[in-house]
């Protein structure tokens, strides 16, 4: 296993047992994070999203597939949880894509099927509006609210 493996092994491992401070640490300064739902996300902001989902009640996760290319690590992973809001179960599967420098990451973007993690997590709701930009963008603003809601409390 190369140090990039390793690296991001010790993330999904923090993860896994839910040790947000273990993944802040796999973070540079500079690191910048997007998903399908929060977008550029500089490294406090990051760091205090993982602080954020570790504190939930219920999240369980799996992860594998870690392999490095030229420029870059990439990883599978699976989250199970239930939605806070709706009470719901999410089974979503994600495709991570790492830059790495100094054995620290600098870029982190994670890839899912939004509509799919739509309609588990919000049912009819997400099933009818899943695939609009309206939808997307008021989930977007709802949880960029509830991490800066999060990062005052702190």
């Amino acid at each position: 296993m190369t140090p990039n493996e390793e690296l991001i092994t010790k993330f999904y491992a923090s993860f896994k047992n839910k040790d947000y401070r273990g993944m802040q640490e796999c973070y540079a300064e500079n690191a910048v994070f997007n998903d399908e739902v929060f977008k550029n996300l500089n490294s406090d902001e990051v760091k205090a999203m993982w602080e954020m989902l570790c504190k939930s009640k219920e999240l369980s996760l799996t992860f594998g597939n870690i392999t490095e290319n030229d420029t870059s690590v990439s990883a599978e992973w699976t989250a199970s949880y239930l939605f806070s809001k709706t009470g719901k179960r999410v089974v979503n599967n994600i495709q991570a894509r790492f830059v790495i420098e100094n054995n620290k990451i600098v870029k982190h973007t994670d890839t899912f099927d939004f509509y799919m993690w739509a309609k588990q997590a919000l049912g009819f709701t997400g099933l009818l509006l899943g695939r609009t930009s309206y939808f997307r963008n008021k989930v977007q603003s709802t949880a960029r609210q509830n991490l800066d809601n999060f990062m005052k409390k702190k």
